[in-house]
């Protein structure tokens, strides 16, 4: 059962779609829940070891649910391992 409260709004900015919003899911990671929504993000391990999901967090705030191996700068996150804590607007590059 998903509480509300675990639910965020993830603003999504590309270069195809301009801004796209989305609603996290409580029980699925920042990736699960972009794909859900047909939001193509490009991915290797999903373990947050090889850093491909790389995305540049712009507002708000993400725990991770395994510490990421990859190097990520303080402004980006790895989608595959983290869960949004708070609404928030990532930007995708392809």
């Amino acid at each position: 059962m998903t509480n509300k409260d675990d639910d965020h709004r993830i603003d999504v900015i590309d270069t195809v779609s301009e801004k796209v919003t989305i609603t996290s899911q409580a029980n699925k990671t920042l990736l699960e829940s972009l794909e859900s929504h047909n939001i193509d993000v490009q991915f290797h391990c999903r373990e947050g070891f090889c850093g491909a999901c790389r995305t540049k967090i712009l507002s708000g705030e993400v725990d991770y649910t395994t510490d990421p191996l990859a190097f990520i700068d303080d402004d980006e996150i790895l989608p595959c391992c983290c869960k949004p804590i708070s609404d928030i607007t990532i930007k995708i590059a392809f």
